[in-house]
């Protein structure tokens, strides 16, 4: 286990209102530990993250689309509670990029990787991540700024059918607006109405062509992780493969494995070079069936939600780099786990109890992570599955919301009324209940 400077506290930033990111709870558990004292800006206090018994206090963060200025006065009434400057790190795109605005502002409070320009939103910017692929000779999909819904109409014939439809800045979407962050486009009609929600969004509609994979096989959609220290170094993370994704095709990792790839982590790596991007970072490709290219389809400045993937065998995972290279500790040599893998319980809940460590089964090797449950920190495990109970209960049930039964407490894997959720065969009333 790599060993950090536990008298340096780290302060996790999340604007984002979402209970279930288990990314936040990742967090949480890496570095609570390794000793680290963990305070979490979150708007957190009904979400499974708060029973962490690794989580130190929670603070009030700013709201939604708040200015730079109100996400600065947020996170400078936490110092009075530090007991020295803390390592800062956004688990969102909004917090990623207001804390890289911020960064003058916040030196004296906070540790922080070297800006590079406004390389954060360069990036995270669906609409200028094109421009950044072609500087550093990364593939990237064709993509579209359509000005009205008849361009739309007419940018998706020439695109060609499927295509997928993205927001330029997701995270100023609107939070129950029903507006997802990327969509698969069906039809022109469509994505002509989907341009016309463009002043609800908040950003401009972009339209893409849809990079076809071989069938839903693994090999279509990878992620590359890591954490680019101060020297420019690439440590901790690794190269991983989607066998499964919510919503399919466009989504979070739902169930992902360690795989090794070394055109991809060299691509990766020439990326982040060109930019002279610090800090943790978190890649979405997708293999072209047609020419064999891995295609960039998200440059995020942040920690994946399912970044302890790549957890190693000493330990280092990138959070856990970003507090080493932020101390000026070494880090320790990576000792990769390929074969490693990674289940989110809420969407597969059948794979997750097969997966559970119960009496008298055989731990796999390498050795697989569940998202929520853990065997040292079992009450957000627990508290998670009564929270998704209710959850699928509200979006099965019409009319009046009902109470979930209470779940037992020593319950060790996800709630009965599992198969819904389950992501293996869904259905229409399934994938209401698990779009969250």
């Amino acid at each position: 286990m790599p060993s950090l400077d536990t008298r340096t506290p780290a302060v996790l930033l999340r604007i984002d209102r979402n209970p279930f990111h288990h990314g936040t709870l990742g967090a949480v558990r890496s570095l609570g530990r390794a000793g680290v004292e963990v305070h979490l800006v979150a708007d957190d206090h009904e979400s499974p993250v708060r029973h962490s018994r690794h989580l130190h206090r929670m603070h009030p963060p700013p709201p939604p689309g708040a200015p730079p200025a109100e996400v600065a006065r947020a996170l400078r009434r936490v110092a009075p509670d530090l007991s020295g400057p803390a390592v800062l790190i956004p688990m969102d795109d909004a917090g990623a990029l207001a804390v890289s605005a911020l960064h003058a502002e916040l030196c004296d409070v906070y540790l922080l990787p070297r800006p590079a320009g406004n390389t954060a939103e360069r990036v995270a910017d669906k609409a200028t991540l094109a421009q950044v692929c072609e500087q550093a000779g990364v593939a990237h999909p064709l993509t579209l700024a359509p000005e009205s819904a008849a361009e739309a109409a007419r940018a998706v014939r020439r695109l060609g059918l499927p295509a997928v439809a993205k927001w330029s800045r997701p995270w100023l979407l609107p939070q129950g607006a029903g507006l997802r962050s990327t969509t698969v486009i069906g039809s022109p009609r469509e994505a002509a109405a989907l341009f016309e929600r463009r002043d609800e969004a908040g950003s401009p509609l972009l339209l893409q062509a849809f990079v076809p994979g071989a069938g839903d096989a693994g090999g279509v959609d990878w992620f590359v992780q890591g954490c680019a220290g101060s020297d420019g170094v690439v440590r901790g993370g690794g190269t991983g493969r989607k066998h499964r994704s919510w919503p399919r095709s466009a989504g979070l990792t739902v169930n992902g494995e360690w795989t090794a790839n070394p055109e991809l982590w060299s691509a990766a790596a020439r990326l982040v070079a060109a930019l002279g991007y610090r800090g943790i970072f978190d890649l979405d490709f997708r293999r072209d069936a047609r020419t064999g290219d891995f295609h960039l389809i998200d440059f995020n400045p942040r920690p994946g939600a399912q970044f302890r993937l790549f957890a190693d065998g000493a330990g280092t995972d990138v959070v856990r780099a970003l507090h080493l290279d932020l101390t000026h500790r070494p880090a320790p040599a990576p000792r990769p786990l390929v074969g490693r893998t990674f289940l989110v319980e809420n969407y597969a809940p059948l794979s997750a109890l097969r997966a559970l460590p119960l009496p008298g089964r055989r731990a796999p090797s390498p050795p697989r992570e569940l998202a929520w449950h853990c065997g040292d920190d079992p009450a957000p495990g627990a508290a998670m599955r009564r929270m998704w109970c209710r959850h699928v209960l509200r979006r099965l049930v019409p009319g009046p919301r009902r109470a979930a039964p209470p779940l037992p407490a020593a319950l060790p894997g996800p709630a009965a009324p599992a198969d819904p959720t389950d992501l293996s065969g869904t259905t229409n009333r399934e994938r209401a209940v698990t779009d969250a």
